[in-house]
C-alpha cells in the first residue's frame, strides 16, 4: 500500500486521504452512458488499497446509482473508506430541476442513502449549494441535528459564497469545503478561500483540471457538438488564446517528465496542507498517474511561471464555475 499524504478536516475532524476520488462519473448523471460498473467498483476498491479512503458522490448522481455502487464496493470494508455525500439537487429524466434544501427534504434524503450506501452513518454530509428558497440557518441546523441523531459525522459545505460560509459555520462547525478550483479558475482566491482558512476549513478542490482545459488534449475549434462550446471560454478567439497559455503548461509537464493533467492537479495539491485535488476516474488505470502527481513537487521558478501564466483572470471567457 502506498503510503498517501493525510489531511485533517476542520479543526476537530478525522485525518483523511490528501487525495479524494470522486466517483460521480461511475453513473449517468446528464443523460450519457453509464461505465462498466465492475470496472468502476473495481477502482474504488484498488482507491482503498492504496489509502486513498475519501469517497465523493452524491444522492443524485445517476438518481441513486452511484451510492448503491459505492456501497457494493465498500461492503465488507466499511472502515477503510470515508464517505462524503451531497445532497439537494432534483433531477429528471437527466435533466436538472432546481434544489430542494427544506428540512423534510434533508430528512427524507438522508434516510435513501443511507440504505442505498448499506451504512449506519454518513462521514460527510454536505448541500451541494445552497439558494435563497430556504435560510442557511434551517439547512445547517438540520444537518447538525442528524449529528446529534448519529446519522451524519461531520459537516461539508460546496458552492457557497464567504457570508454563507460564516453563517454556516456559526450555526455548526463546518469540516470541508467542496469547491471548483484550479490553475485556470481561481477567483476564489479573493474572498472564499482566505474566510475558508481563517475558520480552519479544508478546501476539497474538483474541476482540477478546468472541465479538461489543462489536460493538453482540448483542440480548437471544438466540435459543434461537444457540450463545452456552451461556454465562451471554449468558444472562437477565447479558446485559442487560452490555449496558448496550455502550452506553456504542457512545456512544464514535459521538461518534468509528466503529462499537464498531473501538473495540474500537482499545483492545487501545493497549495497547502488544507487542500485535498478531488479527481473523477472510473478506472483503475488512472490510479497511479493520479496518485503519482501527488509526489510531484515544483521550484521556485516552476511556481513562479505557472502563477503568473494562469494568474486569476487571466484565462478569457465564462464558464460555469464562473462565481
Amino acid at each position: 500500500m502506498k503510503n498517501i499524504q493525510k489531511i485533517q478536516l476542520g479543526h476537530h475532524g478525522p485525518q483523511v486521504s490528501k487525495l479524494g476520488l470522486g466517483c460521480m462519473r461511475m453513473s449517468s448523471v446528464w443523460g450519457g452512458p453509464t461505465p462498466d460498473q465492475n470496472e468502476s467498483i473495481a477502482t474504488i476498491q484498488q482507491a482503498l488499497d492504496n489509502g486513498i479512503n475519501f469517497l465523493n458522490t452524491g444522492d443524485f448522481y445517476g438518481a441513486g446509482h452511484n451510492e448503491m455502487l459505492v456501497g457494493k464496493a465498500i461492503k465488507g470494508r466499511r472502515d477503510d473508506a470515508f464517505i462524503s455525500v451531497k445532497f439537494g439537487a432534483i433531477f429528471h429524466n437527466g435533466q436538472w430541476l432546481g434544489l430542494d434544501l427544506r428540512p423534510i427534504a434533508i430528512k427524507n434524503f438522508i434516510n435513501y442513502s443511507l440504505t442505498r450506501l448499506g451504512i449506519d452513518t454518513i462521514d460527510l454530509y454536505q448541500p451541494c449549494r445552497m439558494d435563497n428558497s430556504v435560510p442557511v440557518a434551517d439547512i445547517i441546523g438540520t444537518v447538525a441535528e442528524l449529528i446529534k441523531e448519529g446519522k451524519v459525522r461531520y459537516l461539508g459545505v460546496s458552492e457557497i459564497t464567504t457570508d454563507q460560509l460564516r453563517e454556516a459555520n456559526s450555526v455548526y462547525p463546518v469540516s470541508a469545503l467542496e469547491i471548483g478550483y484550479s490553475l485556470a479558475d481561481r477567483q476564489i482566491e479573493n474572498d472564499l478561500l482566505p474566510v475558508a482558512k481563517e475558520l480552519g476549513i479544508a478546501i476539497v478542490t474538483f474541476a482540477n483540471t478546468a472541465e479538461g482545459l489543462l489536460t493538453g488534449e482540448m483542440k480548437a475549434p471544438l466540435a459543434e457538438t461537444d457540450y463545452h462550446t456552451h461556454f465562451s471560454r471554449f468558444q472562437g478567439d477565447n479558446l485559442v488564446r487560452n490555449l496558448e497559455k496550455v502550452e506553456v503548461l504542457k512545456q512544464l509537464a514535459r521538461d518534468k517528465g509528466f503529462t499537464p493533467a498531473q501538473i495540474a492537479i500537482a499545483w492545487v495539491n501545493a497549495q497547502g496542507p488544507d487542500f485535498m485535488p478531488l479527481v473523477s476516474m472510473s478506472k483503475r488505470s488512472r490510479l497511479p498517474e493520479n496518485m503519482a502527481a501527488m509526489d510531484i513537487a515544483f521550484t521556485a521558478d516552476e511556481m513562479y511561471t505557472l502563477n503568473t501564466t494562469f494568474a486569476p483572470g487571466a484565462i478569457l471567457g465564462e464558464t460555469y464555475l464562473r462565481r
